[in-house]
């Protein structure tokens, strides 16, 4: 039997309405806007910054790992799943699957996403810098709150995915209100 996680919140991806047929990794500048520590899809980038602010009152610091481990070019996410894996198996070792081959994970180096499957292709995902300790903690019991979810990877808690879509967390919103930020509608 496998042992609970303390970041087991995991739900399904809402797409907000703007990134239904968008192409992962080749998102239009309109889709994405700079954001604390990156580039984030405009849903996700104030799901961010109003989590962001909210551990900052709990003396919790929230900033991605790089600024690329927010929005990746699909050429991003392609150079570094290049540095990451080879065609030459490698036993024992783990693999994604890309342009109908298998690619073996390469020895001390961490995992990716195939270019075009990552969350962070499509602006949603951010990987939270010092995700451990206190900073975790905080993630477990608030990223619900801000519409923010873990992924099926146990090895990775840092790895959040924005997955509300559309319907903005109403801690997100009061986030808003309370910075006057004013509703993007010419996004899409």
């Amino acid at each position: 039997m496998k042992d609970k996680l303390a970041w087991d919140y995991i739900v399904p991806v809402v797409l907000c309405k703007h990134l239904k047929n968008a192409r992962p990794g080749l998102l239009a500048p309109t889709k994405i806007r700079k954001t604390i520590g990156g580039v984030l899809h405009h849903c996700a980038a104030d799901a961010w910054e109003a989590m962001v602010d909210a551990a900052g009152k709990e003396q919790i610091v929230l900033k991605p790992t790089s600024a690329g481990d927010t929005y990746r070019t699909l050429a991003q996410q392609l150079a570094g799943f290049n540095q990451r894996y080879q065609l030459e198996p490698i036993e024992g070792q783990s693999t994604r699957t890309y342009e109908g081959k298998k690619w073996y994970l390469k020895k001390g180096m961490a995992p990716l996403a195939a270019p075009g499957t990552s969350k962070h292709n499509l602006g949603i995902a951010v990987d939270v810098a010092n995700a451990k300790g206190h900073t975790l903690e905080w993630l477990v019991a608030n990223v619900k709150n801000f519409g923010f979810s873990w992924e099926v990877v146990p090895e990775e808690p840092w790895h959040l995915r924005y997955v509300a879509g559309d319907n903005v967390p109403e801690a997100v919103n009061a986030w808003k209100e309370s910075k006057n930020v004013v509703p993007n509608q010419q996004q899409g």
